[in-house]
């Protein structure tokens, strides 16, 4: 498997993680909230694109999707809140393999309430496993949460998340692939990051299948990054949405 060099992974961790812009501050609430995100700087520009994520997935095109070919290992390695979201860094070694590339797993972290949509319902969690290849492309991975049951990874990632500005190590050997269903069956689109400089380019792959967690876990997020985390919904505009 084709590896990422240190200084890619270092950049491609820093702009799928939430990057802020040197000096550009960004929210999602006012006057830095998203209806105004590719005002605040030319960098940001692309917020007003017309391929932007989340959407509402619907109107689907029926097509001969390959099933999701993942070798994802133990390696959460840190939990960090830059006052955007909760987000686990993963070590190296962990991949997704789509359209004949290999895409080695960065990091994932989480939207409350979620940002996608699934025919029009919104779930109170939505986790993101963000992918890069050597060339710097883009994959996510989306899974929604509904509530139910205490999820045992999410457990065994923290006892409480940290709160703005902190990090924490991770304790526990924990694979993301025990995180989610054993059916991979997704529903696939082309978008951008759902945050600033909400860069296009973006393959996004939403499971179909929910999976649990308790209402004291995602409530405990929620106050963790102190406000809903959520992108409102782009326009699909000419884009089709595979199932």
């Amino acid at each position: 498997m084709k590896t990422i060099t240190p200084s890619l992974a270092t950049l491609l961790f820093c702009t799928s993680a939430l990057a802020i812009t040197p000096g550009t501050q960004w929210g999602y609430s006012g006057e830095k909230g998203p209806e105004n995100w590719a005002t605040l700087t030319p960098e940001f520009n692309t917020c007003a694109g017309e391929n932007q994520s989340p959407v509402n997935l619907q109107g689907f095109v029926e097509a001969e999707l390959k099933p999701l070919t993942v070798d994802y290992k133990a390696g959460a390695s840190e939990v960090a809140n830059n006052g955007h979201t909760v987000q686990v860094a993963y070590k190296p070694g962990s991949s997704l393999t789509l359209d004949g590339e290999t895409f080695q797993l960065i990091q994932f972290h989480f939207h409350m309430p979620s940002e996608n949509h699934i025919k029009g319902q919104s779930y109170p969690l939505e986790g993101h496993l963000v992918h890069a290849d050597e060339n710097g492309k883009l994959a996510v991975v989306a899974v929604m949460f509904k509530e139910g049951q205490q999820n045992a990874v999410l457990a065994d990632l923290w006892n409480t998340p940290p709160t703005g500005g902190t990090k924490q190590p991770v304790a526990q050997q924990v694979n993301i692939r025990n995180m989610l269903p054993a059916d991979l069956d997704y529903y696939r689109f082309n978008g951008s990051l759902t945050t600033p400089p909400c860069s296009e380019g973006v393959r996004w792959l939403v499971l179909k299948q929910p999976i649990v967690a308790s209402s004291a876990q995602i409530q405990a997020l929620t106050e963790a990054v102190g406000h809903a985390n959520n992108r409102p919904l782009q326009p699909v505009n000419a884009r089709i949405i595979l199932q």
